[in-house]
């Protein structure tokens, strides 16, 4: 919990093991932590030189109040990274100015190899200042569902994330799930047929675009600095954006533990609106029975019934329907 202060984790079990007691020497807290003496002494002299533990009159130690010691060590970290955070405003306004007269070999980069395509890949997203903006389908090589702890950070910073998904993506394993999650965390999400490239945007200043995958080859991506490539995929982005389905939260996040006794409900259930917003997002009545975990069969039974409560004879107008009466 306290590496973030710059403890390391016998430091802090040190400190936490002392903060219990009124005081300790090293022989008492290593049989308590099961840490040889020498151990313990160099920790404790780590944590008197960080002002957290104060030695005692009979040669034990003590541990400093918690709410002053670490509180101040806090306060003086968050002024280290505002420092900072005004230091990049700087340096990128700088390296803006650099890259103005740079070589194209210069403003694009290439990146190999699955780990170096996922740290650009969270690099990105932490350079954005407004927005992020991506491209999602299919194959998922080095970035799976469930893999980008980043967008939930930035969002929750601030950072607006619009994100456009295709169909054949959203069919995927656990993808329906992740994008639940994303539009609770405040994610935008809207829904194409399919998309032509993988795409990552940090404001107007940085891209991200996956290469396409040879079997048996290691993976690539470009990295597009400030240049009029990275212009082209930011108008391609609106373009798509515009013309997507966007998915709402309200429509996905029902009790899918819901199943076939609900069936003759005189209302839509929460469940039958999750059904119709994936079908609405153009997924098979298979892929749609598979991310809900039900049987083709009951998807189909359920599909019946909501026909008949709308008293109509089709699908499509069944979708008319949902989306007039607000069952999505």
């Amino acid at each position: 919990m306290l590496g973030a202060l710059g403890l390391n984790p016998e430091d802090e079990a040190v400190y936490s093991a002392l903060a219990a007691r009124a005081q300790a020497g090293p022989a008492e807290l290593g049989d308590a932590l099961h840490v040889p003496a020498p151990e313990v002494e160099a920790a404790l002299s780590n944590l008197m030189a960080c002002g957290l533990v104060k030695s005692t009159p009979d040669g034990a130690f003590a541990a400093a109040p918690p709410a002053i010691a670490l509180g101040a060590m806090i306060s003086e970290r968050r002024a280290e990274l505002r420092s900072a955070e005004l230091a990049l405003v700087t340096l990128a306004e700088e390296h803006r100015k650099a890259m103005a007269g740079r070589s194209i070999s210069e403003l694009i980069e290439v990146v190999t190899g699955v780990e170096a395509i996922r740290h650009r890949f969270a690099q990105v997203q932490h350079a954005a200042r407004s927005q992020v903006r991506s491209f999602v389908t299919t194959p998922f090589v080095a970035v799976p569902p469930g893999a980008n702890p980043v967008e939930s950070q930035m969002v929750a910073q601030g950072v607006r994330y619009r994100v456009v998904i295709d169909r054949p993506a959203l069919a995927e394993p656990g993808v329906v799930a992740e994008t639940i999650e994303s539009l609770r965390d405040g994610v935008e999400v809207r829904v194409v047929e399919s998309l032509p490239i993988k795409l990552m945007l940090a404001d107007a200043e940085l891209a991200l675009v996956p290469l396409t995958v040879t079997p048996g080859e290691e993976p690539g991506a470009v990295l597009l600095h400030r240049a009029g490539l990275l212009t082209a995929m930011d108008a391609l982005f609106e373009i798509v954006w515009r013309h997507a389905h966007p998915l709402d939260v309200s429509a996905l996040d029902g009790e899918g533990g819901q199943r076939a006794q609900d069936v003759e409900a005189d209302a839509p259930t929460a469940l039958d609106r999750k059904i119709l917003a994936l079908l609405l997002a153009g997924l098979t009545d298979q892929a749609v029975a598979t991310q809900l975990d039900l049987s083709l069969r009951t998807l189909q039974r359920r599909l019946r019934h909501l026909m008949d409560l709308a008293g109509v004879q089709s699908r499509m107008q069944l979708g008319w329907y949902a989306a007039r009466h607000d069952w999505g």
